[in-house]
C-alpha cells in the first residue's frame, strides 16, 4: 500500500498542556498537494501548525513525513531537521532589514540545503506582485504587503512542506482573488505541499484539494472541497459555512419529501430514510429556480447584489427565512415586499438531510 506523503494519525494537538484539537487524522495523498484547514478563531488551527512544524510535541499519535517519522510520543525531530517553512499570519519580518533582504533569507537557506532551484527569486517576486516594496522596510508597507513579501521568503526556501496562516487575511480584497490564482500558480509550479490556515471557505475550495473543517475541538469533516459544501455531514458543519438553511420536512417516498412552504420536493437522497421520517433539509442558495409564472410566490424581504448575482432572502408564510440566487442579468429585478415565484415542481440534485 503507497504511503501518503503527510500523515497525521489519532494526534492530540496541545499548547501548554491544553488540548486545542483531540484525535485527530488526516492526510495529504500526493506531494504538491494543498490541504486547507477552517475553523473558527481560537479552535487550534494555528497550534496544528505549530505541531507539524515541530515548535509543539506531541504525546500520542504520530506525524510522518515522506516516510519519516517526525512526531510521536517518543520522537521529536527539531524544527531545523524538518524542512518545513511556516509564514505566520502576523508579520513575521526582521524591523532591521529591508523587504528584500528579509525575501532573500529564504534563498540562503535554500543554498545552505544545497536544494536545486525550481523557481527564481525574480519569478516570486512579479508573481507576487512585490517589487515596489524591495528597498522598504517592514514599517514603512502596509500589512498585507508585509504577508506577501513574508510568503515569498517562505516560497523561495522550497520546502518540503509549507505552512501557511492565514496568508491574505491582510490582502485587500479587491487584489484577493488574484494574489490566490498566483499563489495556486506558484504551488502547482514549484509542487510544494501545502497546509493553509484559513477563515475563508471560498478561498479553502479554490486552494485545497482537500479541506479539514474544525469544530469543537476535533476534525469534524475531512473531504474534498465540493464534497464539504454540496455534502455536509454534519449540522454543525452547515451552521459553520452558513451556505444554506435547514428547514423541516417529512419523506415521502425513495426519491422525495415535503414541506409545508414549499410543497413536493424530489431529488435523490444523499442518504436513505425511511418513508414518514421527520427531517431537516439543507437548501441553498442555487437550489430553488426563479419562476415569474409560479403559482409558488414568497415575500422578499431582503436582497443581496454579488456582481454577477442576486441573493434575494424569501419568507415562507410560516416565517422561515429562505436564500435563492438569481442571475443579475435577470429580466426583473425584485424589490422588498415584492412576490417572488419559485419554480415547480422543486427538483434538487441531491437531497442533504439531518
Amino acid at each position: 500500500m503507497k504511503k501518503k506523503f503527510l500523515e497525521i494519525n489519532s494526534v492530540n494537538f496541545q499548547i501548554g498542556g491544553n488540548i486545542k484539537v483531540k484525535n485527530a487524522t488526516f492526510y495529504i495523498e500526493n506531494e504538491g498537494e494543498t490541504l486547507c484547514i477552517l475553523g473558527p478563531s481560537g479552535i487550534g488551527k494555528t497550534t496544528i501548525l505549530r505541531t507539524i512544524a515541530g515548535l509543539e510535541k506531541v504525546d500520542k499519535g504520530s506525524i510522518n513525513l515522506n516516510g519519516e517519522l517526525l512526531s510521536s510520543k517518543d520522537t521529536h525531530i527539531e524544527p531545523e531537521y524538518r524542512n518545513i517553512s511556516l509564514a505566520f499570519q502576523d508579520n513575521s519580518l526582521f524591523p532591521h532589514f529591508t523587504v528584500e533582504k528579509n525575501i532573500l533569507l529564504g534563498a540562503e537557506r535554500n543554498k545552505k540545503l544545497k536544494r536545486k532551484k525550481k523557481i527564481t527569486y525574480k519569478e516570486i517576486i512579479n508573481l507576487l506582485d512585490i517589487s515596489k516594496i524591495l528597498k522598504k522596510y517592514p514599517h514603512e508597507i502596509s500589512a498585507g504587503e508585509a504577508q506577501r513579501a513574508s510568503l515569498a521568503r517562505s516560497l523561495l526556501t522550497q520546502p518540503d512542506l509549507l505552512l501557511l496562516d492565514e496568508p491574505l487575511s491582510n490582502v485587500d480584497q479587491s487584489f484577493k482573488e488574484e494574489i490566490q490564482e498566483r499563489l495556486k500558480k506558484i504551488l502547482s509550479k514549484l509542487k510544494i505541499t501545502t497546509i493553509i490556515v484559513t477563515h475563508d471557505s471560498y478561498e479553502a475550495f479554490y486552494l485545497g484539494n482537500k479541506c479539514a473543517i474544525i469544530l469543537d475541538g476535533q476534525i469534524k469533516q475531512f473531504d474534498d472541497p465540493y464534497n464539504v459544501y454540496h455534502f455536509p455531514n454534519s449540522i454543525e458543519v452547515v451552521n459553520f459555512l452558513n451556505r444554506g438553511i435547514l428547514i423541516p420536512a417529512k419523506v415521502t417516498g425513495e426519491n422525495s419529501l415535503e414541506n409545508d412552504d414549499l410543497g413536493l420536493i424530489e431529488g435523490k437522497f444523499i442518504k436513505h430514510y425511511p418513508k414518514g421520517s421527520k427531517v431537516q433539509l439543507l437548501l441553498q442558495p442555487e437550489d430553488l429556480e426563479h419562476d415569474d409564472n409560479s403559482n409558488l410566490k414568497l415575500e422578499v424581504v431582503d436582497r443581496k447584489f454579488r456582481g454577477t448575482n442576486f441573493i434575494y432572502t424569501l419568507k415562507t408564510l410560516s416565517k422561515r427565512f429562505i436564500p435563492v440566487l438569481v442571475n443579475t442579468h435577470h429580466h426583473e429585478i425584485h424589490e422588498i415586499n415584492d412576490k417572488f415565484g419559485i419554480k415547480r415542481p422543486i427538483r434538487l440534485e441531491h437531497i442533504v438531510c439531518f
